[in-house]
């Protein structure tokens, strides 16, 4: 559903709603399916239907949002693969057991409110009042007469006032407080020594040991499959090619935005506020005598350096004009007269001046040219990818395709499924190779597959030609191999055990210093942790350990980059401190989220056992699109 549909849908109460709403599939589940009611409803809460049409309006915004997110445009089947069906109908599912709820408490909104809620709201508004027109182009857009629009506003809008009923008053126990932040701010202190992997001694295995393991585990050394493809691309770097780009036009282009292409002088400004207009004479006094510095004042004010120092800056950027003017005309270093800005009064001084930079015609020609160029590109990019799929349709091949519309095109002779040919090499230079391959490994691949999005820029095509299954590795081809992975594999075992050694001298009452010599590396000690500082010599691995063993006692774990182990031991254990304001603030906000999603599963929880709810799956597959096979 468009943000306009939802009144306030950035408050508290509509981003919970919304929570819910993903989650509640999980809640409601779909396990009362049956078939033999309503054609034309997808789901039934109670007494109340929830029809095809709305649930296909639902579930295509929803695939337009994830295709936004994407950046590439997702199908109804790639979605139905995500899931995202069931996730919109939960979603419905959910808001209609409210909207049930909301009917049995007898809650209704007045025509009155409904419109008012309407004319006040931003969506629909322009230079802050009511418009009609942008009101009735959002309708086109979604493609929904009036009525339809304020029904499901006035259903909305009930939903949120009975879910706000239940959250907003709703307070953060102090014991819950307490234990949380003791949870999260307790800390630890750990002294830790990694195992140099050179701490073990791998004997060399013979050759019969090496045969062994090849024979044992014969489908690790295996050439991976290999496909003959045959891609054709279309983006917009390659239309470009084929664009004529006139100095006629490129001098139209630069006169319309010449502005674009110059760089703003830039300034450093720094800027003290006063209380008053007396206060700040005073302080400018102060500085033109000499008697006082710049930051003596700004100190005597207690600003911050944050607040003196406004940065290197272009004119434009400040939102004050009286205090941009003033900048923008002062020499560097000195000082300004006071300044009764907009916001406050104030002195400024200018420390970095910038000269701006103007670009004529020349100079920035080629970036023109190449501006213009790739916008009528992509202008051409959808016409040119239904032309090829016409000539796909007309039976033509993609190499025919390639040479008449003067496109890339390349046969490449094997590729794996990571787009690495026998060589090891990639088996062409692009950013999007991973997608061209995955579509040739894909399981229904054909040459009749549609092109491939490559973001907003482009498509491309993919035939297979032929696969060549893969292979079985003669035991002398890989025999460096299965040495390297028998060491590997012994090494770890062996660091493994003396870890366990290390840590059991430890806990037998030994100093961390004592099991340097044997770790073959020093012992180190961290700065107090909490349970989500994760350094960069420990792991989360041990640090979660960490925090579960008493004072004085050591265990092991992996080090960050799974090499070796880490021998440790808790030195210390400190309390949480009394939490700050700001700690206070950011923790009672979370648990309040927290418990609000609880006491909303509860609710829906409880009307789910009242109402009952159900989900036609053959009407279900009809609005998607998909069949059983």
């Amino acid at each position: 559903m468009l943000e306009a549909l939802r009144r306030g849908a950035q408050t508290r109460v509509a981003k919970l709603l919304f929570g819910l709403l993903v989650m509640s599939f999980g809640i409601w589940g779909v396990h009362d399916v049956f078939n033999g009611w309503g054609r034309g409803f997808v789901a039934k809460v109670g007494g109340t239907e929830i029809s095809d049409e709305e649930f296909r309006r639902t579930f295509q915004n929803e695939l337009d949002r994830f295709s936004q997110q994407a950046g590439r445009r997702i199908t109804a089947e790639q979605g139905h693969a995500f899931g995202l069906d069931r996730r919109v109908l939960a979603q419905l599912i959910a808001g209609a057991a409210v909207e049930a709820h909301a009917k049995q408490l007898g809650l209704a909104m007045s025509d009155k409110t409904l419109v008012e809620g309407i004319q006040s709201d931003p969506d629909f508004q322009t230079d802050g009042k009511f418009s009609r027109q942008n009101f009735e182009s959002l309708l086109q857009q979604i493609g929904m007469s009036e009525q339809g629009f304020l029904s499901l506003r006035r259903k909305d809008e009930l939903r949120a006032a009975i879910i706000r009923s239940m959250v907003e008053a709703q307070t953060v126990p102090k014991p819950l407080f307490d234990l949380m932040h003791a949870y999260n701010q307790e800390k630890r202190v750990i002294e830790w020594v990694k195992i140099d992997p050179e701490a073990v001694t791998v004997a060399d295995p013979t050759e019969a040991k090496l045969k062994e393991l090849y024979d044992k585990d014969k489908s690790k050394y295996m050439t991976p499959e290999y496909r003959k493809i045959q891609v054709l691309t279309l983006d917009v770097d390659a239309l470009k090619k084929q664009i004529n780009i006139t100095d006629e036009d490129i001098a139209k282009a630069y006169e319309a935005s010449k502005a674009t292409y110059d760089t703003p002088e830039e300034r450093r400004i720094q800027q003290i506020s006063f209380k008053d207009k007396a206060t700040a004479e005073a302080a400018l006094k102060a500085l033109r005598d000499g008697t006082k510095t710049f930051g003596d004042i700004a100190k005597e004010t207690g600003a911050k350096d944050t607040d003196v120092d406004l940065g290197l800056v272009a004119k434009k950027s400040l939102i004050d004009p009286k205090v941009a003017d003033v900048a923008f005309s002062l020499e560097k270093d000195k000082y300004s007269d006071v300044v009764e800005g907009r916001f406050a009064t104030v002195i400024l001084r200018v420390t970095q001046i910038v000269p701006g930079v103007t670009r004529t015609l020349a100079d920035v020609k080629d970036q023109v040219r190449d501006k213009l160029a790739t916008e009528k590109a992509k202008a051409e990019l959808q016409d040119k990818h239904d032309e090829i799929e016409d000539n796909r349709i007309a039976g033509k091949s993609l190499k025919e395709i390639a040479d008449s519309m003067k496109l890339p095109f390349k046969e490449i002779p094997a590729t794996d499924a990571t787009g690495l040919g026998p060589d090891g090499k990639p088996v062409m230079e692009t950013p999007n190779l991973r997608k061209i391959v995955s579509r040739a490994f894909a399981p229904d691949s054909s040459n009749d597959d549609a092109g491939i999005e490559l973001g907003d820029d482009g498509f491309a095509w993919v035939n297979v030609l032929s696969t060549d299954a893969p292979k079985q590795k003669t035991f002398d081809a890989v025999k460096d191999q299965v040495k390297t992975d028998f060491i590997t594999a012994e090494r770890h075992r062996l660091i493994d055990e003396l870890a366990k050694k290390l840590a059991d001298r430890v806990n037998g009452g030994e100093p961390m210093t004592a099991i340097e010599e044997e770790a073959k590396n020093k012992v180190e000690k961290t700065d107090p942790l909490t349970r989500k500082t994760i350094p960069p010599s420990v792991s989360q691995g041990v640090v979660t350990q960490a925090f579960a063993l008493p004072q004085g006692k050591a265990s092991y774990g992996p080090s960050p980059d799974n090499t070796t182990q880490v021998v440790f031991k808790v030195t210390e254990v400190i309390p949480a401190p009394p939490a700050s304001l700001t700690e206070t603030d950011e923790l009672n906000k979370q648990l309040d989220r927290e418990l609000a999603n609880q006491t909303l599963t509860e609710y829906t929880e409880t009307l789910k056992k009242q109402l009952g709810a159900s989900v036609n799956e053959a009407e279900l597959k009809s609005a998607i699109g998909v069949s059983d096979e």
